[in-house]
């Protein structure tokens, strides 16, 4: 069965960067939307970006669009997410999925499998 490990997160001062990476074990990336989608204290879970399984269509929500980059490194059956300008409002626990489908999208329904999480934490 498919498992996806997140890594990459930490704390970091406002206005850093930081790549968070989505490793998978016993399957692939292949075929298969991807996104990556984070939780606030208090807040329900939210889709900030995605990509298709080919590549065609990436998506970004409003809140991060600009600042944060998804993708994919099919060699290293890993995905990626690079994140620059951080805010205070980016601290979350960051999770990567895979879709049972090919096409991109950034409500959790049809992601069935799921990381752990990471946490990012940005200091003012």
């Amino acid at each position: 069965q498919l498992q996806l490990a997140e890594s990459g997160g930490g704390l970091v001062q406002a206005g850093g960067s930081l790549t968070l990476a989505c490793a998978a074990s016993s399957g692939t990336f292949d075929n298969y939307a991807i996104a990556w989608f984070r939780q606030a204290p208090g807040k329900e879970r939210e889709g900030i970006s995605c990509r298709s399984s080919s590549g065609a269509t990436i998506q970004y929500d409003d809140s991060v669009q600009g600042r944060f980059t998804i993708s994919r490194d099919d060699a290293k059956n890993t995905a990626y997410l690079q994140m620059n300008t951080l805010s205070t409002e980016d601290t979350a626990v960051y999770y990567c999925a895979r879709s049972l489908w090919t096409l991109c999208v950034l409500s959790s329904e049809p992601y069935n499998y799921w990381g752990q999480g990471t946490q990012v934490t940005v200091s003012s």
